[in-house]
Formats: structure tokens, C-alpha cells, sequence
């Protein structure tokens, strides 16, 4: 069977729109909604999260077979476990002070109901091959919104996108803000990641009825 075939991309592009873990299954929002005013830190998530379900994906149904019944929730948490600390390590490592504004979310990977959900309902019945893709698919769906949001946030809420201002100065009022412009500070705050993910999800259903006749 080849690599990618037609049931193969559908475990990477589903995830992306028609079955997302964020705005159809409502799961991880709490990332969503906490780390999304800076870019940087949705994407540097995004990025965490994928590594995680991807190789903990693979994990999991490599030892799907020896996985004792009774202890498998243990097993799974022992294994996305490791795999964060290795992300954490790392963001130490070579990006510390990103690392900081992350801080308790990194740790609170272990806890994603989308990896665990995907662990339990996809990883414990596969191979390590669909396994590997339904991680990296259900994580870019993650990571889409993520970045989404952390777009729109950043954007109006500082004038910046990773750090660098693109609307002008708001100081010496060049750029747009020699028009009077303002940055929305409101973006910054948890409630405006909330109403932009609802604003999301609205148009998503908007442009696929098929969302909303299958109840989702």
C-alpha cells in the first residue's frame, strides 16, 4: 500500500477542517485561549504539540500489543510525559526566555485531551505508520487555530507579528497610525481569544453545512 495513499491524506487533511480537534470536537481550547497574544508562542505550541502526538502516536501503537488493559491510561501518560519533557529541555536549551512565557502550558501538554483522545481511540487500534500521520494531522488542525488566532490577537492587540511592528509606531504615530489608528488591548486579554475562536468556528460552519447536519 502506498505511503500516502487516499485514506492515508485523509488522516492529515480531515483534522484540518471537516473533523478539527479545536472548533468540531472542541478539545484544547485551554491552550487556545491562553497562549494565542503572542504568534511566537501559538506557533512554538503548535510546533511542541505536533512532536508530542506524532512520536507519541508511533509509541503507543508500537506497544499497543503489549500494553496491559488495566494500566494503558498509565502507559500513555508515562509516554507523552517523556516526550514533553524533552520539548520543555529543549525550549530551555535554545529559546529560555520563550520557554518562560510558555512556562505551566508546555506541562500542561500531558493533560491534552487531544493527544490522549488520539492515544485511545486511534493509536491502541493502528499501525505506527496511520498512527504517525493521524497524530500530525489531528495536531496541524490544533496548530491551524492556534496560529489563526495568535494572528489576529498579536495583529490588533500590539500592531507587531513576532515580536516586529507591522502596522508602524504608535509612539512617533507613522503607518497606520498616523490615520488615528489604536491597538485594540482588549485582543490581549483570554475573552478575545474566545469571541475570535467563536468567529472561527462561525465560519466554518457557515461554509460547511455538512457540520451542522451531522450535529457537531
Amino acid at each position: 500500500m502506498a505511503l500516502l495513499s487516499k485514506k492515508h491524506t485523509e488522516l492529515i487533511t480531515n483534522p484540518l477542517n471537516d473533523n478539527n480537534p479545536i472548533t468540531v470536537q472542541v478539545l484544547g481550547i485551554c491552550s487556545a485561549l491562553a497562549i494565542t497574544a503572542q504568534l511566537e508562542a501559538s506557533v512554538v505550541m503548535a510546533l511542541s504539540v505536533m512532536f508530542v502526538m506524532g512520536m507519541g502516536n508511533v509509541v503507543i501503537s508500537l506497544l499497543r500489543n503489549i500494553i496491559p488493559s488495566k494500566i494503558r491510561i498509565i502507559v500513555q501518560l508515562v509516554v507523552v510525559a517523556a516526550l514533553v519533557i524533552i520539548v520543555d529541555q529543549v525550549l530551555k536549551a535554545f529559546a529560555y526566555e520563550l520557554s518562560k512565557t510558555l512556562s505551566v502550558f508546555i506541562g500542561l501538554i500531558i493533560t491534552n485531551c487531544i493527544i490522549m483522545g488520539r492515544f485511545e481511540a486511534f493509536a491502541l487500534g493502528n499501525g505506527p505508520w496511520r498512527s504517525f500521520l493521524d497524530g500530525i494531522g489531528n495536531a496541524a488542525g490544533y496548530a491551524l487555530i492556534l496560529v489563526i488566532v495568535g494572528f489576529f490577537r498579536e495583529l490588533l492587540g500590539s500592531g507587531t507579528l513576532f515580536g516586529i511592528p507591522v502596522l508602524g509606531d504608535p509612539i512617533a504615530k507613522t503607518g497606520i497610525y498616523a490615520l488615528g489608528y489604536e491597538n485594540n488591548g482588549f485582543m490581549l486579554l483570554s475573552p478575545m481569544a474566545l469571541i475570535t475562536l467563536g468567529i472561527i468556528i462561525w465560519i466554518q460552519r457557515s461554509k460547511n453545512t455538512k457540520l451542522i447536519e451531522e450535529g457537531h
